[in-house]
């Protein structure tokens, strides 16, 4: 995993906001380095051991509702790179072009065995194949559509100084991000999502930038696993 020089980076990500985080990611060589390859080992091993899960998740999905098992949509990844993001399937087929591109806690898109998979987390299992591929990491900020993308004050940019995310500390913090948008109207999600959770969600990753470590890593992989079996 390697960073940019400076002046290689997007205009929009050259800023004096984001030039803090960019030095304190600079002088972090080898936990760039071993962030990689625990990334690349780790998806390998995950995509084999639960190649089983793979099958059963495809199968109950296919039986569940009409649609492709895995759910494809453009997100934004370091340097402000486009990429095709994959999941299991959770909603009806299309359901993403029939309301908000966030989702609430009773949302009428999401299928029977949607709602047991998400749950779980388990409908981010494809991304294991975004994190070998490089589009992606087990940490880091989770991927927004270019639509919030474009929403990002100067300072906010800063995380896209790394690859997106599985998992990240705003997403254990707001693991309960549905259940607080279900108190907006289906017209206000999107508004809502904007203004009030993506601003908070940004502290937690700005903070973990600051923080960044390959240790850092470990630790917030092992909260996931905590908050996830919580559920």
């Amino acid at each position: 995993m390697r960073l940019k020089q400076w002046e290689d980076l997007p205009e929009k990500m050259k800023n004096d906001k984001v030039l803090p985080y960019y030095d304190i990611i600079k002088k972090k060589t080898a936990s760039l380095l071993w962030k990689r390859v625990f990334d690349i080992c780790l998806s390998v091993v995950l995509l084999v051991v639960l190649s089983w899960l793979f099958l059963i998740l495809a199968i109950l999905i296919k039986r569940d509702s009409c649609g492709p098992v895995l759910y494809r949509q453009t997100r934004i990844t370091q340097f402000y790179r486009p990429f095709t993001i994959y999941k299991f399937r959770t909603m009806t087929d299309h359901g993403e072009q029939m309301g908000a591109l966030v989702t609430t806690q009773n949302d009428m898109r999401i299928t029977k065995i949607g709602k047991k998979i998400r749950k779980y987390r388990l409908d981010e299992l494809p991304q294991l194949v975004n994190v070998l591929k490089g589009d992606m990491t087990f940490v880091g900020t989770r991927p927004e559509v270019l639509k919030y993308v474009e929403c990002y004050d100067e300072e906010m940019y800063a995380t896209l100084l790394m690859p997106a995310g599985i998992t990240s500390l705003a997403s254990i913090r707001f693991k309960d991000e549905e259940k607080i948008l279900s108190a907006y109207s289906e017209q206000e999600i999107d508004k809502a999502y904007q203004s009030v959770i993506l601003p908070k969600k940004m502290q937690y990753n700005l903070d973990y930038l600051r923080k960044f470590s390959f240790f850092y890593d470990l630790q917030l992989c092992f909260q996931t696993i905590i908050a996830v079996c919580k559920k």
